[in-house]
């Protein structure tokens, strides 16, 4: 069974309940869902452009924290709050992958935390 570690980075914002930034199992890396919180936890106020963009801030900074990058995800997983801003979000999310194209799943959720626009978790490959 392989070790498990958790990430922690003062870059992103705290936990702000009883669970970890990222949890690190083999060469696999976990992030927990990150919402458009700044690092020192005060809410990003603003569309759904500017709250991508702090939660993709937030991403890095954790992956950094571990030893990763976006370029090393093979899975995100999207929850907006109102599908009418997927064309807005893509437009963002494609500017940080680029033409890495990681495996994603985008839901649309009745609420989020803090009552955001958006949350979105990673699945990381680091290799072996």
């Amino acid at each position: 069974m392989s070790k498990l570690s958790l990430v922690a980075t003062d870059k992103a914002p705290a936990a702000i309940g009883p669970y970890s930034q990222a949890v690190q199992a083999g060469p696999f890396l976990y992030t927990s869902g990150q919402i458009p919180l700044k690092a020192d936890g005060t809410l990003l106020e603003g569309d759904i452009v500017a709250q991508t963009h702090q939660v993709f801030a937030n991403l890095q900074a954790i992956l950094e924290a571990a030893g990763a990058s976006l370029s090393q995800v093979v899975k995100a997983t999207v929850f907006i709050k109102d599908m009418n801003d997927f064309a807005q979000l893509n437009e963002v999310y494609a500017h940080y992958f680029g033409d890495h194209k990681p495996a994603r799943s985008t839901v649309e959720v009745a609420r989020l935390p803090k009552d955001v626009r958006v949350e979105i978790e990673l699945v990381v490959y680091k290799g072996e």
